[in-house]
């Protein structure tokens, strides 16, 4: 039996912010934002994931205080490109660090306005496989 992780909960203290933040400066994709008398539910992911971080005010969603989820992890095929696509959008990211010459070893970091952090990966094998076929996106929602 395959068990997917397909859902993080984010623990956030602005709503608008958070979509703002992720949606426009981080480039993830709005998957819905739904919005009734009973609550505001946000959910987005990254372009080519399938898993994808969800916030709002429902009482599950609010258990841990906003800025508390530490080192989150994304890979990308390129990081000095992703890091540079982040700067340029306004997003503070610290330096580049590797830690060998091997594909996995170079990492960047940066953190949402509550102070949630994320880890950037780089796994130049993602440029060549991705995770999600390109041509499975659009069927998939990813």
């Amino acid at each position: 039996m395959d068990w997917t992780l397909e859902v993080v909960v984010l623990p956030v203290s602005d709503i608008d912010r958070a979509v703002a933040f992720y949606r426009d400066q981080v480039g993830f994709d709005l998957d819905h934002d739904t919005v009734n008398e009973h609550m505001h539910v946000v959910q987005l992911t990254p372009r080519g994931s399938g898993c994808s971080i969800v916030f709002g005010d429902l009482p599950s969603q609010n258990e841990m205080p906003p800025g508390s989820m530490r080192a989150l992890q994304l890979c990308v095929a390129d990081a000095a490109a992703a890091r540079a696509e982040l700067v340029e959008r306004g997003v503070g990211a610290s330096e580049l660090v590797s830690f060998g010459d091997q594909d996995g070893s170079t990492f960047f970091g940066f953190a949402d306005p509550d102070g949630n952090t994320w880890a950037v990966q780089e796994l130049r094998m993602r440029g060549e496989k991705p995770l999600i076929p390109v041509e499975a996106r659009g069927r998939f929602g990813a």
